[in-house]
């Protein structure tokens, strides 16, 4: 058995503010499953996140949703196509308010992490395998 997307809920306390910050790094949303409740981040053909107003969240879930100021519920980490595209996604980032929360840099891999403006943590990579040390 095979899957064939992932769609990986959010939930965010300004609908508008969220889309606004991944509108600056560059994605878009689809609007077929778009409206005042929810937003559709595009990662790309396969990869979506939807936003969710942590009220419309709450209605698919008993359980409280973590203060992601004192807990973190999940690293969402996404591979770039380059070393330069992790920096340039990044900046993107920083620019448009994430707070960066690490980073390394082991030459044949980077990896550049942030908080979004919900507290979220994301990591943007890329590993060049046929630099990868052989132990």
């Amino acid at each position: 058995i095979m899957v064939k997307q992932i769609f990986v809920n959010l939930p965010v306390k300004n609908l508008e503010k969220s889309k606004e910050f991944f509108t600056k790094m560059g994605f878009s949303f689809n609007p077929q499953f778009t409206d005042e409740k929810g937003a559709c981040l595009v990662l790309n053909d396969s990869i979506f996140v939807m936003l969710l107003s942590e009220e419309f969240f709450k209605s698919f879930t008993k359980k409280d949703i973590p203060n992601t100021e004192k807990t973190v519920e999940a690293i969402l980490a996404v591979q770039a196509e380059s070393f330069e595209d992790v920096e340039t996604l990044a900046k993107k980032a920083f620019d448009a308010g994430a707070k960066e929360t690490y980073r390394f840099d082991y030459g044949w891999m980077k990896n550049i992490a942030f908080a979004d403006l919900d507290g979220h943590y994301w990591e943007i990579f890329f590993a060049d395998m046929s630099k990868m040390p052989n132990e």
